[in-house]
């Protein structure tokens, strides 16, 4: 993957417009083509005009007064086509331009959201690539009018040039004048692009610092603690980070800009000096003279109507290489496997000398684990935080793979597992759970798409999760929409967000695998002791297709009940077994036990 401050490669440019017009037309071709018609046409008239504007005044200065009154009727046709075709050429692409970003968008979720594993959003230097392409994506409609624009202007400029080689040969130098202009804006976009890479980063803290300023759940602790005035500071200085970067990119590149603009300026000069020249010595008529001047006047329009395109088509251009290496990215991770988990656990879920490090990190989060998750039983993980709890949770799911070792599901590698079949099998309860403002039923229902709107499911989940009491207390019941972000809803507090969280979990009717990863972390001991027993209780209805139970939490106190109990600490397995045995062992598990379950006498 290249680091994305180098300029596009050779033929990234038109790689980026065939990209985009195709899109267009799947979009509407009626909308494509009318909008490119208009645009082209719209291109021409000008120009056109310009030598209708010498017909007319070379037939008014030799007294041929019919001829002068038709050519000022194609004068003020031309004038006022120049005016409309472009305004009707923005209803077409303007619609187009809306279709197509959201073409866009849907690509983009789908990118984000396409790899079997976390390194999109957990890898800071492919989050930042992502946080730029989705915000430079935005600028489709720009792109795609500079296009037009820009096919308008290829018209235009040629009709230009044509009648400037009918007036003097030498004039035709004059287009050539905004090469200096083009490179020195090319140029100046590449400088552009590497500020807005450099403050990717700054600009997304800043943004997660508002948040945290101006959501409710922060509210309260940002006014007990007195942060305020911190958080504003945070955030006035990521921006002034990222506004530093920014505005220094864009003073180099307006230095360029400006540079290519005044050698243009002495070619403009020269035009006008050789019109001069010509009339004086008698070899133009006064109509040859005045069209010398205005297209002088629309080459230097149409030079600095081209610089004002290329930055936009240059970064569009940009954004398309990064959306084609993210399209690389996804075509090339490693490959999922193709066989279904079996209908029932057998053996159950083995780890066999795991080892486990995230991405672009050098210390393990799991070294060497040797683990069986026996088929029907009730697994306990317990350890510190920063134990490898969640780490293990992760790779169970299949949402990374081991650096070393192997995962096996009675038996089979999970890697020769397909995971869309295999996470069917899985249901999970984060202990950073979404919260999806959905109508209730949705938000609980997601857990079991097909079933996402039956409301004896849902209410059944709900039950199993002891959360029974959630719809009394939303005003619709399960029509109840939630959440007030994005449209008018009930908000939820954090026990209830929980309650939705928990009820996901139970929605699936015959999981193989059902993980319970912290979601009661902010629950006191007895309470979280109490929903643990309840959960392992329901586990024996499981029992009967080998599913396999798993209870993960930083309190020892509260698993006594579970048939087995993992022991992590810095990634690695110290003890295992059963409450009764762990205690005889009189190792870390019995002694934390001791120490937790004293805090509460």
């Amino acid at each position: 993957m290249t680091t994305g401050t180098e300029p596009p490669p050779r033929g990234a440019f038109t790689t980026a417009v065939g990209d985009l017009l195709r899109r267009c037309w799947q979009q509407s071709p009626a909308k494509t083509l009318t909008a490119a018609i208009l645009m082209i046409a719209s291109g021409a008239t000008l120009p056109l005009a310009a030598a209708a504007l010498r017909w007319l005044l070379d037939a008014a200065s030799s007294g041929q007064h019919g001829t002068a009154a038709a050519a000022g009727g194609v004068v003020a046709t031309l004038l006022m086509a120049a005016l409309t075709l472009g305004h009707f050429a923005h209803v077409a692409y303007f619609e187009l331009a809306e279709l197509s970003l959201v073409d866009y968008d849907v690509e983009l979720i789908g990118l984000a959201n396409g790899s079997p594993g976390l390194e999109m959003h957990e890898d800071p230097e492919r989050a930042d690539r992502l946080a730029v392409l989705e915000e430079e994506i935005q600028n489709v409609r720009l792109a795609l009018e500079a296009l037009l624009s820009a096919g308008g202007l290829i018209v235009g400029a040629a009709t230009t040039a044509t009648l400037l080689a009918l007036v003097h040969p030498v004039l035709l130098l004059l287009p050539l004048v905004a090469v200096p202009p083009m490179l020195a804006g090319r140029r100046a976009d590449r400088i552009l692009d590497r500020a807005r890479l450099a403050a990717a980063a700054p600009t997304r803290l800043a943004r997660n610092l508002f948040q945290l300023a101006t959501q409710p759940a922060t509210a309260k602790e940002l006014r007990v603690y007195g942060l305020q005035d911190e958080i504003r500071r945070r955030h006035a200085a990521q921006w002034r980070s990222a506004g530093d970067t920014l505005w220094s990119g864009h003073l180099r590149s307006s230095a360029l800009r400006a540079l290519g603009q005044m050698s243009f300026a002495v070619g403009y000069v020269g035009a006008v000096g050789l019109a001069v020249r010509e009339a004086a010595a008698g070899r133009q008529s006064l109509g040859g003279v005045v069209l010398i001047i205005v297209l002088a006047v629309q080459v230097n329009a149409q030079v600095a109507q081209t610089v004002s395109l290329v930055p936009a088509l240059q970064r569009f251009a940009v954004a398309d290489r990064r959306l084609r290496e993210l399209r690389a990215a996804a075509g090339g991770r490693s490959p999922t496997g193709n066989s279904a988990p079996p209908d029932r656990l057998r053996a159950g879920i083995a780890l066999r000398d795991v080892s486990f490090a995230y991405p672009g990190t050098g210390r393990p989060a799991l070294r060497n684990v040797d683990l069986l998750l026996p088929a029907g039983a009730t697994v306990a993980i317990v350890g510190e935080n920063g134990a490898g709890k969640t780490s293990l949770v992760k790779l169970l799911c299949g949402l990374y793979r081991p650096s070393h070792g192997t995962v096996t599901v009675d038996g089979i590698d999970l890697a020769d597992l397909s995971l869309d079949d295999w996470r069917s099998v899985v249901t999970v309860g984060f202990q950073d759970f979404a919260r999806y403002e959905f109508v209730a039923r949705e938000t609980v229902g997601v857990g079991d798409l097909p079933r996402v709107a039956d409301d004896d499911a849902v209410t059944a989940a709900l039950t199993r999760a002891g959360a029974a009491d959630l719809p009394a207390q939303l005003p619709q019941g399960l029509a109840t929409r939630l959440g007030t972000s994005y449209a008018p809803g009930t908000e939820l507090s954090g026990g209830q967000w929980q309650k939705t969280a928990l009820g996901r979990t139970m929605m699936r009717r015959a999981p193989l695998l059902v993980i319970l990863d912290e979601p009661t972390a902010a629950l006191d001991a007895e309470a979280e002791h109490a929903l643990f027993e309840r959960y392992a209780a329901q586990a024996a209805r499981t029992r009967s297709y080998g599913a396999v139970t798993v209870l993960v939490s930083h309190r020892f106190s509260t698993v006594r009940m579970a048939d087995l109990i993992v022991v992590l600490d810095a990634g690695t397995v110290t003890e295992a077994g059963g409450h009764d045995e762990l205690m005889a062992l009189g190792g870390s598990y019995a002694t934390l036990y001791r120490m937790q379950a004293g805090a509460y006498r």
